[in-house]
């Protein structure tokens, strides 16, 4: 199996759905000129032409335009830039796109695709810092996700474009460069279906997207202590895959829930209630939540670090679920 970027997973995505499907176009802000900010779009106007375009700054138009273009019979995937810009497309999402085929009794699909770079990243501060995902989590018909490695980012980016419901791609700026191993033949991953990444009997670990990585590390590193942890990579958020969450901790009877977003009314607080509501007599303590403290991102190393959730925070969520001093 080959080894390539997360970026150059998203790309290869992107190109074979665009060669298989004449109705999937790409546009939004710089793709044409810069390749998408990151370089996730390089090399897609040399093949596709028109198919691929820039376009003014107004992330209203580029949302609006993309359900109209999905009630016309196309695909389009549209791009953010930055996924803390998809507030001022909200009424877009929140009150047309996510409620279209509810209003009209089935009669239109709404297959389109929303690419939204999310994450700290860098100093990037408190305007292009954040992980947005709580914002849309309660509004019916959206699909959340997000992946964590280049395999996951092309499987679920192929699944995401082939969706006759919209679909918001959360995409973390920090995982644009990782490399990671890539089927070459034809693959999908999934919608609403998690992946057990660390088989464990002692405690159970739901996270995602750039959180995932750092969670293998802890595993790796807490058993060397003894303890067997199980992480459970959600890779879809809305809706999440509750049945293997629930009986994983059914299996382990001790939960945490980590995340880069902040901590308030973030998806770990819904996936908190669910095991609660479905699995409270298999607790053996309660289910903790980890993530970002509730003020922006600052600038400062520093504080961007002390902001941003660590290692040593979800060490001490496990170390506080099992009882144990740390």
């Amino acid at each position: 199996m080959r080894t390539i970027s997360f970026s150059e997973a998203t790309l290869e995505a992107m190109r074979e759905e665009m060669r298989r499907d004449p109705t999937v176009f790409v546009y939004g802000e710089d793709i044409v000129r810069q390749g998408g900010i990151f370089g996730q779009f390089k090399g897609l106007p040399d093949e596709f032409g028109n198919r691929v375009r820039d376009v003014p700054i107004s992330e209203t138009a580029i949302v609006g335009a993309a359900l109209g273009a999905a009630l016309t019979g196309t695909r389009p995937v549209a791009d953010m830039h930055f996924a803390d810009f998809i507030g001022i497309a909200y009424d877009e999402l929140a009150n047309q796109i996510a409620k279209n085929r509810f209003m009209f009794g089935g009669q239109a699909n709404i297959p389109l695709v929303i690419r939204a770079p999310d994450g700290i990243a860098n100093q990037a501060a408190a305007q292009h810092s954040q992980s947005v995902e709580g914002w849309l989590q309660n509004i019916p018909g959206l699909i959340i996700v997000t992946p964590s490695s280049p395999a996951t980012a092309k499987g679920l980016l192929k699944s995401a474009i082939r969706q006759n419901d919209p679909v918001i791609y959360f995409e973390h700026k920090m995982l644009y460069p990782q490399k990671g191993p890539v089927p070459e033949e034809e693959f999908f991953t999934p919608l609403g279906k998690a992946e057990i990444i660390r088989p464990g009997k002692d405690v159970t670990i739901v996270t995602y997207s750039i959180m995932v990585q750092k969670c293998e590390e802890i595993a790796k590193q807490l058993e060397t202590e003894g303890i067997d942890a199980e992480i459970i990579d959600l890779l879809t958020l809305k809706p999440f895959d509750r049945e293997t969450v629930i009986a994983s901790v059914k299996k382990t009877h001790r939960c945490v829930v980590a995340h880069e977003a902040v901590v308030t009314g973030g998806l770990g607080a819904e996936i908190a209630a669910t095991v609660q509501d479905l699995a409270f007599y298999w607790l053996d303590a309660p289910v903790v939540r980890v993530g970002a403290k509730n003020v922006p991102i600052p600038f400062s190393p520093l504080m961007e670090k002390y902001v941003a959730p660590q290692k040593e925070d979800v060490i001490r969520a496990i170390y506080r679920v099992l009882h144990r001093e740390g």
